[in-house]
């Protein structure tokens, strides 16, 4: 039997980049099979070893990503690191309409956006470390970076955190600090249990 939220608000979940954002989200879907759909944002970064076009991102050129912003097919975006990111209302929609709970996975500049646009209901939480020195330790465990790209992600997760800790800005925030426990917390939230 397929497990339904009370609330079908979209789930919008954010954080610093190696928080465990995606490990959380994926428990979910994995927990309760049928109950979620996750858009799949765009993005001008050039696919890792590994990921697979329309499952991890689409893959597109600055030009098509300007393109996409300049027809307003994009609930939210960013540019980070040098790349731009996005979700295109399309794939919002594409969930929905199956009767998926849509979860999305963005920065804090796309929470912002979409926190400002008065036709998007949705629910906000943060994921954020047990410290600083934790999240570092993170991003270069996962040997995915340069040191200078490791410094830009350190720096955006303090801005994040920041933006995180100010009144209001999320409904839940999550200290991932024991990922059984935070999935818990998560699992509470989406299912009206706190």
């Amino acid at each position: 039997m397929v497990s339904s939220p009370k609330d079908h608000r979209p789930i919008v979940i954010s954080g610093p980049s190696g928080v465990g954002k995606g490990t959380l989200v994926q428990k979910l879907f994995d927990k309760h099979p049928g109950t979620f759909g996750f858009t799949v944002s765009h993005t001008t970064r050039k696919a890792r070893p590994g990921e697979i076009e329309g499952v991890a991102y689409f893959f597109v050129s600055s030009s098509e990503f300007s393109f996409l912003c300049a027809q307003g097919a994009l609930v939210e975006h960013a540019y980070f690191s040098g790349n731009y990111y996005g979700t295109s209302k399309q794939t919002i929609d594409d969930q929905a309409r199956k009767g998926l709970v849509v979860v999305l996975d963005i920065e804090m500049q796309g929470v912002r956006q979409m926190k400002a646009n008065p036709s998007i209901d949705a629910r906000y939480v943060f994921i954020k470390p047990p410290s600083f020195e934790a999240l570092e330790a993170r991003l270069r465990a996962r040997g995915t970076e340069n040191e200078e790209d490791i410094q830009k992600r350190l720096a955006q997760a303090q801005v994040e955190l920041d933006y995180a800790d100010s009144q209001g800005s999320h409904d839940k925030i999550i200290v991932n600090d024991n990922i059984e426990s935070a999935y818990e917390e998560l699992d509470m939230f989406v299912f009206g249990s706190t």
